[in-house]
């Protein structure tokens, strides 16, 4: 428990990771309701839309109506995802976006094909190519994601190895473009991932690479979402991606049933409980919870939305005993 980190940082996706997944359409004034919501939670960054191909992804198609409609709060970072120097010429165009550039690979080359239409050196040596642009146009990159790091529908397990392998690469190509990243993402995308096999991971990543800054992307498709974000944060790591109820999926992993990010209600609620700092108000978060189960019209998996805090029932039986 000695290196539990005293402070972490969430990275919110609900409203991309959602929004981007549910196959129904969504009323772009109600994916904005919910944006605004969480501006208001204590919530730093927010990722809250994606610049892709709307016949692959429809949820998207109304990304630029969806930013240029929501209210922007001081010290919120608002945040758009793309794929492509055309995604990302589209997340600039809004001209309300925090355009932060990013470099990403992939463990899985089966993944990286359904995903990208590339092989995993055609993907790299894309990378390199993005990572030149971004810094013709002064844009700074602030992460590397590895997506499949603990597994792959299409492939099976995936060796800590090769994800360290990975990690060589990208610290090698952020050296030769004098890139200072803020952190290097490690992604359960389709929730292969078990506590054992995250501590397991970030300490062979740790074992080679000790100052490199890491977070965790955890997907809950089998569960074990906020069991894996205790073991990272057991291993110390302090920064985590997340999504409000649990909202989303990888429309990529050839499965329905894959689930959204860790809920981050959930999450605040653990950390809250071990004493780990979040900067989040968690009533404000439960009630954002509440309302993008409205907003998407069917449950939703968090487990503090419905079961309630702690810190509620304490008080209602402190109450009751001064009765």
């Amino acid at each position: 428990m000695s290196d539990l980190p005293k402070h972490i940082e969430i990275r919110e996706e609900g409203p991309r990771e959602g929004f981007q997944y549910e196959p129904g359409p969504i009323a772009t004034e109600r994916k904005i309701e919910l944006i605004d919501r969480l501006s208001d939670t204590g919530l730093r960054e927010i990722q809250i839309v994606s610049f892709v191909n709307p016949k692959a992804v429809p949820g998207m198609a109304d990304a630029e109506a969806v930013v240029a409609g929501i209210t922007r709060r001081p010290g919120v970072h608002y945040l758009g995802l793309w794929l492509n120097e055309k995604g990302m010429e589209r997340a600039v165009a809004t001209g309300k976006l925090d355009i932060k550039g990013s470099i990403l690979f992939s463990a899985s080359e089966r993944f990286t094909l359904r995903n990208q239409n590339r092989t995993l050196v055609e993907h790299e040596r894309a990378q390199h190519e993005m990572a030149r642009r971004y810094k013709e146009l002064g844009v700074p990159i602030d992460y590397a994601l590895i997506t499949a790091a603990f597994g792959c529908n299409f492939e099976g397990d995936v060796a800590a190895s090769k994800v360290v392998e990975i990690v060589g690469t990208i610290l090698a190509l952020c050296e030769e473009q004098e890139i200072d990243l803020s952190y290097i993402s490690l992604a359960d995308t389709m929730g292969w991932a078990t506590p054992l096999q995250v501590k397991r991971l970030v300490g062979a990543v740790r074992d080679r690479y000790p100052d490199a800054p890491l977070s965790l992307h955890l997907h809950d498709t089998r569960g074990m979402g906020i069991a894996n974000a205790f073991a990272g944060l057991e291993m110390g790591v302090a920064h985590f991606d997340a999504s409000a109820a649990g909202l989303g999926g990888c429309p990529f992993a050839g499965n329905r049933a894959a689930a959204g990010n860790v809920c981050t209600e959930d999450l605040v609620f653990l950390c809250d409980e071990i004493g780990i700092e979040t900067g989040v108000d968690l009533k404000a978060l439960v009630d954002c919870a509440i309302l993008a189960e409205e907003v998407v019209g069917h449950p939703l998996p968090g487990s503090i939305k419905s079961g309630g805090t702690l810190r509620t029932l304490r008080q209602k039986i402190a109450a009751g005993a001064r009765a």
